[in-house]
């Protein structure tokens, strides 16, 4: 575990103060059908689905109604179900940890349509994937 310095810790408060000043921070922040909608200070509403979101995907509604706005702004916190998240890193996709997110990822890989098997149908009609171009032998 890495210890906080005094100089860190000053570093970190001042980035805070920046963040809280310039904005944006969470003013508001409600569920609702499946989906976390946050207002934001500049006027502008985000919303992503709970299945995302790392500690929130098996909540119920009852946990996922009671989100507190912490840090002035800068966070998010579900009490029934410890669940924190930053807004900033929210406002940048992040969801959870880099495992976590890394996942999700995956999952969207993954997904099977009727358009991506008609895609790769038509693209096997063509003799597949273009072989790599083999440089100077």
């Amino acid at each position: 575990m890495e210890l906080i310095n005094k100089s860190r810790l000053e570093r970190a408060r001042a980035k805070g103060a920046d963040i809280i000043k310039h904005g944006p921070v969470a003013v508001a922040a409600r569920y609702r059908a499946g989906m976390i909608f946050v207002e934001l200070s500049s006027g502008v509403e985000v919303r992503f689905p709970v299945r995302l979101a790392q500690g929130l995907e098996n909540g119920s509604p009852k946990d996922l109604a009671e989100i507190q706005i912490e840090a002035r702004g800068l966070g998010l916190h579900w009490p029934r179900l410890d669940v924190n998240l930053y807004v900033p890193s929210l406002l940048q996709g992040v969801l959870g940890t880099r495992k976590w997110m890394a996942e999700i990822g995956k999952l969207g890989g993954s997904v099977t349509s009727a358009a991506k098997a008609k895609a790769a149908a038509e693209n096997g009609k063509l003799g597949g994937r273009p072989k790599r171009a083999t440089v100077g032998v």
